[in-house]
């Protein structure tokens, strides 16, 4: 390409005799006086500067063998020094390789490097002598400053094809990740109709398309535009277009014919139809709608296809947060299912020694073990429970405890009655009271105290649970901050594991805070949203 751009900068040159003083255009031919003052040098020396040595060369022989054959007394010199220019911007494009594109100045003084080196070889190869340094010095200058404006001028025009194709994709790409952005909090809960409904509003707000349109594998799940009374949602589809794209996976440029839905009054003649995947499997289509064939333009179908990739990620990502909150309610679940056999056979123990000595007692004791595990049982079908339930698994428990501690044991309650509506993780204080029996006032004898409050502040709720046993070091606070603590005698729930429960519940916001001296006694502690929703 750049070789004929020579040859017609050789044609459209003047044909000049520097004896006569005579000019002469588009010349086929030259006399044995005669030689050429043009701008062949621009297409070979773009080339160069382009595309490096071998485009460079590649268009200098072309240029410089049709210039030795046009004739001349200069035609030998004229076709060496256009290979010989080739090479020159060659080696200026090694040189500048790391830049995108050759600058202006630079197109500009190798073009005229290279003129003058021409007049050079004209002047050492070019016979007659006298007629050379005569053609050189009528020529000579002009044709330097001519040529080297011409290729700064070849290279500007590249430059601004490439900085326009440049800014093209950027703005296709900005325009990408805005739909992206957009869409992404719809297209993360799953294709679905109201997701895919929310979608095509997007897009067809932000794209220069007649209708947009979204689909599983079987059925339109949404469709926005032109022709909407003609697409009907959860319609199936028809389309052998639509079909092949879930069958292959891949994008299809559709028309009229591929894309009718049989009836004549729809305006829609041409669609460009792309997979939406999950892990490589075709799970539905986007398709993109045009009243004429000319509307549907190369930057349109490249920015479909974008758009298939980053949906079909977000639809990946929907995914991944399905089975993350799957796993979520799982370990939950898993937590709440740790019970501890010798709780139950300790309770089991005191109920058989009870029957002999207080049938009446071992009855509401049996009662009492009977409503804890199925409070136990319920918390592993479900993620949330209301505080008055918590309450009364609570009291079920510290039943069966001030049973086995022959009523050693005093429990008050300070409740604030507006709050036991609000929502928690399911057995998150019973877990909190049994370790401040187990291991608060586990030792005492007499004079075992627990205070279990429930108070309203401001938008929240305050849980705490105090008692008046033995207290915490100083050093096993800090092991507590650190791991996880299990609870080898209880129910099997540590405060680890609680405030894991309700951190996943609650977010961040809700962390467990025990404060404790030695011989002092315990208080945990912890405030929840008032009637907060679990997240």
């Amino acid at each position: 390409m750049f070789g004929l751009f020579g040859i017609l900068g050789t044609y459209s040159g003047l044909t000049v005799n520097a004896e006569q003083a005579t000019y002469m255009r588009w010349a086929l031919e030259l006399g044995e006086g005669e030689a050429i003052a043009n701008s062949r040098v621009i297409g070979v020396v773009a080339a160069g500067l382009l595309g490096g040595w071998k485009i460079g060369l590649g268009a200098g022989l072309i240029a410089g063998v049709h210039r030795f054959f046009l004739g001349g007394f200069t035609g030998l010199a004229c076709g060496l020094a256009t290979v010989i220019a080739g090479a020159i911007a060659a080696y200026f494009y090694k040189k500048n390789k790391n830049e995108r594109i050759i600058s202006l100045q630079t197109a500009f003084i190798v073009g005229m490097v290279a003129e003058a080196v021409q007049m050079m070889i004209i002047l050492l190869v070019a016979r007659p002598f006298d007629q050379a340094i005569l053609l050189v010095e009528s020529i000579g200058l002009p044709m330097i400053i001519a040529n080297g404006i011409g290729v700064a001028i070849f290279i500007l025009i590249v430059r601004n094809v490439f900085y326009e194709e440049e800014k093209m994709g950027s703005i296709q790409a900005q325009k990408a990740l805005k739909l992206a952005d957009h869409t992404l909090k719809y297209l993360r809960k799953g294709l679905n109709e109201q997701s895919a409904q929310a979608t095509c509003d997007i897009l067809l707000k932000e794209t220069r398309v007649d209708a947009v349109s979204l689909t599983n594998k079987e059925k339109i799940l949404a469709f926005e535009g032109e022709g909407s009374s003609y697409h009907k949602i959860n319609e199936d589809i028809k389309t052998g277009a639509t079909k092949r794209v879930l069958k292959e996976g891949g994008p299809v440029i559709a028309d009229a014919e591929e894309i009718s839905c049989g009836n004549e009054a729809c305006p829609l003649r041409a669609a460009i139809i792309v997979p939406l995947k999950v892990k490589e499997e075709t799970i539905g289509t986007m398709k993109f709608y045009f009243k004429t064939e000319e509307n549907m333009t190369q930057t349109t179908i490249e920015l479909s296809k974008g758009l298939s990739t980053i949906l079909s990620h977000q639809l990946e990502l929907s995914e991944v947060d399905r089975h993350l909150e799957l796993a979520k309610q799982a370990e939950i679940k898993a937590l709440q299912a740790q019970i501890n056999p010798h709780f139950l056979f300790n309770t089991l123990n005191t109920i058989v020694a009870l029957i002999r000595t207080d049938p009446m007692k071992a009855r509401k004791l049996l009662i009492s073990l009977s409503h804890f595990f199925r409070q136990n049982l319920a918390g592993t079908t479900k993620t949330e429970a209301t505080l008055e339930e918590e309450l009364k698994h609570v009291k079920a428990y510290l039943q069966i405890e001030e049973a086995r501690f022959s009523n050693k044991l005093t429990v008050e309650f300070d409740v604030d009655e507006e709050v036991l509506h609000t929502k928690i993780p399911p057995m998150t204080l019973q877990p909190i009271v049994e370790n401040a029996i187990k291991h608060g006032i586990k030792q005492s004898l007499e004079g075992s105290f627990i205070l279990i409050q429930l108070k309203k502040q401001q938008d929240k709720v305050q849980l705490s649970i105090q008692d008046n046993g033995s207290g915490i070091s100083k050093e096993r606070l800090v092991d507590l901050e650190k791991e996880r603590i299990h609870s080898e005698t209880g129910a099997g729930i540590g405060l680890t594991n609680v405030n894991r429960r309700l951190q996943m519940m609650y977010g961040g916001e809700t962390e467990i805070e025990i404060n404790s001296e030695e011989g002092e006694g315990t208080n945990v502690s912890f405030l929840i949203p008032l009637r907060g929703e679990i997240n």
